[in-house]
């Protein structure tokens, strides 16, 4: 009874989180002043076309009709959303899910390197520096984390265009995708698609200083542990210690924290798709916001939500079977 309250609790709070969104985001369209109906209204009346005209477009548009009473156009937006029907961008003419859909995977596939090798490289720093805890390669590696972790990615992201694309030429300068090479699953497209996405990977590596100092103060409440005594004795190597016995331990309440940089990782990508001109899914919203195309907006900012919600939500649910010392069913995550 109280794993299956916990987990109804947790899923309820994540489905009123959504459904919170998609509220926003309705009222945002329909009642603010200055909404995005009345807008869109006037660049269409603008434009020549009649206001009936013009209303039949901000309905296909927005999955909205502005002469239904608000409640009823409430009902109809919450469950077109939930259909998985956004409308329609105003800018592109195209159904806004289909263009969120096409921008996704390049964002992810940044993401997912991003978030794979900092990761890496933040628990491998961070049990090295607990092992040798107080020495000069502590120090230093602190230091390291320290600065890493103060610098914002789009600083790292400019210094990066900067120094390795305009003077040094190694990297190209924005871009997703190679020019002519035929696309396909072939060794020379993948090539250049590792190649564009380069820069954007290394901007996220300042994650790794954070995860190095979150590793370290896990590591260090591992080393007393009889465990790592045994292993001592048995003459195995530092580096196998600190990397196979103190890691393996500490990592695990670091499992959260990956996926909650999920989340945050895709707010960061508005600014770092910008920087490099990388066409996913922050550059597609980002244009949305030049061009004052509300219904691409909306739609994006209820596609981060959810993906915000669903990392979170797994990291509570699957946290105490990657980490059974966290205790009993009904404890949470974060």
């Amino acid at each position: 009874m109280v794993t299956i309250g916990w987990r109804t609790r947790r899923l309820a709070q994540a489905a009123f989180t959504v459904w919170a969104v998609i509220t926003i985001s309705f009222v945002l369209i329909r009642l603010m002043p200055g909404n995005a109906m009345g807008a869109m209204m006037v660049s269409f009346e603008q434009q020549g076309m009649s206001p009936a005209r013009a209303r039949e477009l901000v309905e296909l548009r927005l999955s909205v009709d502005p002469n239904k009473p608000i409640p009823v156009a409430y009902v109809e937006y919450i469950a077109s959303t939930l259909r998985g029907d956004l409308g329609t961008s105003m800018a592109q003419g195209e159904p806004v899910a289909e263009l969120l859909a096409a921008a996704l995977p390049w964002t992810l596939f940044v993401l997912s390197w991003s978030i794979f090798i900092s990761f890496f490289i933040g628990i491998s720093v961070g049990a090295l520096m607990a092992y040798w805890e107080g020495g000069k390669l502590d120090v230093g590696l602190t230091s390291w984390a320290i600065l890493m972790g103060s610098i914002p990615f789009y600083v790292l992201a400019i210094l990066l265009l900067i120094f390795a694309s305009y003077r040094w030429g190694l990297f190209p300068s924005g871009g997703r995708q190679p020019t002519g090479v035929p696309q396909g699953f072939n060794v020379t497209y993948i090539r250049g698609i590792l190649y564009h996405a380069a820069l954007p990977v290394f901007s996220m590596l300042v994650a790794s200083g954070v995860a190095s100092l979150g590793m370290r103060g896990n590591s260090i409440r591992v080393l007393g542990a009889d465990y790592l005594r045994v292993a001592r004795l048995r003459g195995l190597s530092d580096y196998t210690i600190s990397t196979q016995y103190v890691a393996r331990n500490a990592v695990l309440p670091m499992y959260t924290t990956l996926l909650i940089s999920i989340g945050e990782m895709f707010g960061g990508s508005i600014v770092l798709e910008y920087v490099f001109n990388y066409r996913g899914l922050g550059l597609l919203l980002y244009e949305a916001y030049n061009q004052r195309d509300y219904a691409l907006m909306m739609g994006g900012f209820v596609l981060i939500t959810v993906a915000v919600v669903t990392t979170l939500f797994i990291a509570d649910m699957t946290y105490s079977w990657v980490d059974p010392r966290a205790g009993g069913q009904d404890s949470e995550s974060y």
